[in-house]
């Protein structure tokens, strides 16, 4: 079989290039969106259709347990049969299974939609970063990864925002039509405007994607049991003990592999190796905290959720305009600084609120942690990006990607298992107050997450390694 490689990124022409991150960061804009507009649009799913708290969980991870799944298949998915063509693939499935979200009659129809979503997503995030960063050279990619990320990072105050208006204005299956146009026009440009690029073209690691998928889905459903039953329950630990074992083994078999999905040397390098820890910790810290921050807001403070969302506004507004001014620096100054600095303010911030967080305080009391943690969550983003990205050859930026991705779904799911069980040990939903001393749990834990991620930037050495 002869081998396709992805053009060099000085083949795409300009004009061409410059669709590139325009619809690659609305791809992820709509994917990242849908992971947070269920936050302000959760006490109404209970209201409406009778969920328990366990069965809103799930509407948070099911989404991403399929997301974390199916990464590392659609890296390989698009690397031989074309990123383009699987990227539009991608977004199709997320409209489609976003139709089935809108129009549930049940929670078990929802999470069953979401499942499908999270399917979709999984073959439009790591497909979006390889597709951009096929279109760009090393030396312009960390800039037009700030761009990537402010663009799709208005998802963050967008979310929360635009599923409290919607539930307030409308109501709830709206936050999920909305996908629907969005993503046909999404698919009829990427397959119109974007270059096809492939990575090499050898014949598919079967062993690999079944251990990888089967993997994932032990230790993501694992997590997700664990904020219910506990951690020491056989309901967490079968699954997530089995996960561990799978995933075990595809580490060996990668290694023995003669066409591997994920190369192990790609680890040599600290910069990928630390990249991924980085992105694990920042979206476990940043996923788990919106999911109760929002719920704060309305059970902790007596918020609608119309007015939930624009509290949250100030947390994620700094996501449009600091991970492109953080792009810009990177390239200049390195990852490290913005990762490190950006992880510890995120960390600070919620040990304020965890110290502030009660029933009837004023919403200026927590606004301007709210606001330092955004900015310190933005400032992270597009540096670990970077980080990964510039440190590998371009034709294993599919598998680099698909990596980052599977390490930022992963991190989710932990993120909202542990801060779940941080929160259920010291608070509940029978008050305000004892709902406000979960929180402030949950916001410990998340900060403790915050500096270990701090830690692992620490590692990324300050100039390039070359590609490895």
């Amino acid at each position: 079989m002869h081998t396709r490689t992805s053009p060099p990124p000085v083949a795409a022409g300009r004009a061409r290039r410059k669709w590139v991150p325009a619809i690659t960061a609305v791809a992820s804009l709509m994917v990242v969106l849908d992971a947070l507009v269920v936050a302000t649009a959760l006490t109404a799913i209970r209201s409406d259709l009778g969920a328990s708290v366990t069965e809103l969980e799930w509407t948070v991870n099911a989404y991403g347990l399929s997301f974390a799944v199916l990464l590392l298949t659609a890296a390989a998915a698009g690397d031989r049969w074309g990123r383009r063509r699987v990227f539009a693939a991608g977004v199709t499935l997320f409209a489609a299974a976003s139709l089935v979200c809108a129009v549930a009659p049940d929670v078990t129809v929802l999470i069953a939609g979401r499942v499908l979503q999270g399917a979709g997503a999984a073959f439009v995030m790591p497909l979006a970063l390889a597709l951009l960063g096929a279109a760009y050279p090393p030396e312009l990619r960390a800039k037009a990864l700030g761009v990537f990320a402010g663009v799709s990072g208005i998802a963050v105050p967008l979310g929360p925002l635009l599923g409290g208006a919607v539930v307030e204005g409308v109501s709830w299956p709206w936050i999920f039509w909305i996908n629907v146009p969005i993503g046909a026009a999404l698919a009829y440009f990427a397959l119109t405007r974007i270059e096809e690029s492939h990575g090499p073209d050898p014949a598919l690691d079967v062993p690999g994607l079944l251990l990888a998928g089967a993997g994932s889905f032990g230790v993501v459903w694992g997590l997700a049991q664990a904020g219910a039953a506990g951690w020491a329950d056989v309901a967490t630990l079968a699954p997530l003990g089995a996960g561990l074992v799978a995933l075990g083994a595809f580490v060996v078999w990668q290694g023995r592999a003669a066409h591997p999905m994920l190369p192990l040397h790609l680890f040599r390098s600290r910069r990928f190796a630390a990249g991924n820890a980085v992105i694990f910790c920042h979206w476990a810290s940043a996923l788990g905290a919106v999911f109760f921050m929002a719920q704060f807001l309305q059970e902790g403070l007596g918020y609608g959720p119309l007015a939930a969302g624009l509290g949250l506004a100030p947390w994620g507004l700094t996501t449009t305009f600091v991970p492109q001014l953080a792009g810009r620096l990177v390239g200049r100054f390195g990852e490290r600084p913005f990762i490190v600095a950006g992880l510890g303010l995120h960390g600070l911030a919620m040990l304020w609120l965890a110290l502030v967080a009660g029933p009837g305080i004023g919403y200026w009391v927590i606004a301007v942690p709210l606001v330092l943690s955004g900015t310190g969550i933005a400032m992270c983003l597009p540096a670990a990006q970077s980080a990964v990205l510039t440190s590998v050859a371009p034709r294993f930026l599919g598998k680099a990607s698909g990596a980052f991705s599977a390490m930022r779904q992963l991190g989710g799911a932990f993120g909202v298992a542990v801060l779940v069980t941080g929160f259920s040990l010291a608070g509940g939903y029978g008050s305000s107050a004892e709902f406000s001393a979960g929180f402030g749990a949950a916001a410990v834990v998340s900060a403790v997450l915050a500096g270990v991620g701090a830690l692992a930037g620490s590692l990324i050495p300050r100039r390039s390694e070359g590609a490895m």
